[in-house]
């Protein structure tokens, strides 16, 4: 009798979307570094929702860039608390805050708003068309 272990089978859009969280999770990140250092290449902001407070934007996007790390660290089957339960709950929580800021920058940034709410609808999307296993960590 084999004691091997069968190899854990994860669902491709839970994959996905744990890809996406850390793909736009170190955006945010250089975003975020961005907006600190006040660069010129950065739209007006003025009439956005932090004015043109920037440092508050990096703020933002720094906080924006830690919850998809925690998410897509978690989702992947990370150890303690880090649990792919509590990282789809971080990850639905990540995306609603997304669209909302997509739907708040869709006046001065259209195309960038336009990604980043398609991306969090697939995250979306990814995590509510496969349901949790129990036992896949």
């Amino acid at each position: 009798m084999s004691s091997a272990v069968a190899p854990e089978r994860r669902s491709g859009w839970v994959m996905f979307a744990a890809v996406v969280l850390f793909s736009v999770g170190f955006l945010r990140i250089i975003s975020g570094i961005s907006y600190f250092k006040n660069s010129a290449a950065i739209n007006d902001l003025t009439r956005g929702a932090f004015g043109d407070h920037l440092w508050a934007w990096g703020v933002w996007d720094i906080c924006i860039a830690a919850l998809a790390l925690l998410a897509g660290l978690s989702l992947l089957g990370g150890v303690g608390f880090l649990t792919p339960g509590f990282g789809r709950v971080v990850a639905y929580v990540w995306a609603v805050l997304v669209i909302v800021q997509g739907f708040m920058l869709i006046g001065q940034a259209p195309w960038y708003s336009a990604g980043m709410i398609a991306l969090a609808a697939l995250v979306i999307y990814g995590l509510t068309s496969h349901p949790a296993e129990e036992g896949y960590r």
